[in-house]
């Protein structure tokens, strides 16, 4: 929940082109459709000044550290999210800005050896807000690992993708047994602005 004695800071997950556009070779159905609503809750984090971290998935060209259940296909097929290439970057409409920091991660979650709660630590942050694709691997495992490193955590329902909405939905029911807050945008950016 909430409240004026946090410090909360928001937390993009993946929204990345080779994720996000049409014909991407790892496209998330869902993806596209949430980038009005993250624009608005980035925009609100901008407006208060509150941090905004951009986690991105990253790979190697060779392979050497990609998750094995995705390596043949990356080897042989597709090779996805290799850095300099348009696929791995931010989708335009949420590209940082100077000041905003962008975390490189190779796993699903964005605490997995990567230093996002380092950094979190040192900016006394408490509460996480979440947003991005997709719900059962990338935000469901930073979640979790939030959770496991004592966060509150408030995810943007629909600011975050999946595949088909019945994977959303299920997944948001799980989401919300672990005790996370869970809001539509709009809801989010009404308690953000009564702070």
């Amino acid at each position: 929940m909430l409240n004026q004695t946090q410090e909360c800071a928001l937390l993009i997950i993946d929204m990345q082109n080779d994720f996000v556009l049409p014909g991407s070779s790892a496209k998330i159905a869902g993806a596209k459709a949430t980038i009005p609503v993250i624009q608005k809750v980035l925009n609100s984090f901008r407006k208060a000044n509150l941090p905004v971290f951009h986690a991105v998935r990253e790979y190697r060209a060779d392979g050497s550290d990609i998750e094995l259940t995705r390596l043949e296909n990356f080897l042989e097929k597709s090779k996805m999210l290799v850095p300099g290439t348009y696929g791995c970057e931010i989708v335009g409409e949420l590209q940082p800005v100077p000041g905003e920091y962008r975390i490189v991660k190779n796993r699903y979650s964005a605490f997995f050896m990567t230093e996002l709660d380092l950094i979190l630590r040192r900016l006394g942050i408490e509460h996480i807000v979440i947003c991005g694709t997709q719900y059962p691997s990338c935000v469901r495992a930073t979640i979790f690992d939030a959770l496991s490193y004592n966060y509150f955590v408030t995810m943007i329902i629909d600011g975050c993708s999946a595949q088909t909405s019945e994977i959303g939905e299920s997944n948001i029911r799980d989401i919300k047994d672990l005790g996370v807050e869970c809001l539509t945008g709009s809801e989010f950016i009404k308690r953000l602005n009564a702070k």
